[in-house]
């Protein structure tokens, strides 16, 4: 049995899926996630979602039975505010991460209380609305080192025989300047890079802060980080780029790592 996929999505704007949108910017991408569960092989037994919204000093895993909604975003309309989401956590899952983390040597904790944050429940949401498959949520490490996040995603690798890994985040994420030039050119980077297994890759995602367009796609990185989790966790395996398209004037794109 082949392993599942793994996925780098850009999980969009707040609670943008969810609210009037006249003009079709999210359709797209609101579209892509909701085809992910039947682009699978097979169902997973759970969803691992590695959130640009969390950070903490060590690498952090959800381990709450019914996680709280976390609504992180301001300025949107009163009725985002009461969004439901009711999938199961999985303590039991957690405890597999865990377990996987420790076996590599790296450094973590368990927490038992922490909620879900809207790069967890907002394209969850979207990808699975009957809210019938447990999802356990995970952390970046705070000083965000890419190198530390690839090794984080190859702890994982045996997960994959029924978890889907998905790191959430934004291939773009410039909130004060929606540039179309320099996001293009960081894109074709991703696209000049992630199709490519092995340690080369991973050595070119370690230095991504140098490649055309990258400061000014992510002056702070928090949100391409879980790149670094999804790819590390199929480091043998090649990325496609499984939807690209313009948002709010950028090119955007998620990928997915093996399981053709």
């Amino acid at each position: 049995m082949s392993p599942l996929p793994t996925f780098y999505i850009s999980h969009g704007g707040g609670p943008c899926f969810f609210m009037p949108d006249p003009r079709g910017l999210w359709t797209g991408l609101g579209n892509f996630l909701a085809g992910i569960g039947s682009s699978l092989p097979r169902t997973p037994s759970a969803v691992l979602v590695i959130t640009a919204h969390w950070e903490a000093p060590v690498v952090t895993i959800g381990a709450t039975a019914s996680p709280q909604l976390i609504f992180d975003y301001c300025g949107f309309p009163p009725e985002t505010y009461e969004l439901e989401y009711s999938a199961p956590g999985s303590p039991a899952v957690a405890a597999r991460i865990a377990r996987a983390l420790e076996a590599a040597g790296i450094e973590h904790v368990v927490d038992p209380s922490y909620g879900w944050d809207h790069g967890v429940f907002v394209p969850l949401k979207v990808m699975y609305p009957a809210a019938d498959l447990p999802i356990v949520a995970m952390s970046l490490r705070q000083d965000l080192d890419p190198a530390h996040h690839l090794a984080v995603g190859r702890a994982l690798h045996s997960l994959r025989d029924d978890v889907l890994i998905v790191g959430s985040g934004s291939s773009y994420h410039n909130l004060s300047d929606f540039a179309h030039e320099p996001a293009q050119r960081f894109d074709d980077w991703l696209s000049e890079t992630l199709p490519f297994p092995g340690p080369d890759r991973s050595r070119a995602l370690e230095r991504w802060a140098s490649a055309p367009g990258a400061r000014h796609s992510h002056p702070r990185e928090e949100h391409l980080i879980p790149l670094m989790v999804a790819a590390g966790a199929a480091e043998s395996e090649p990325g496609d780029a499984v939807f690209r398209g313009a948002v709010l004037g950028v090119t955007m794109s998620c990928w997915r790592f093996g399981a053709d």
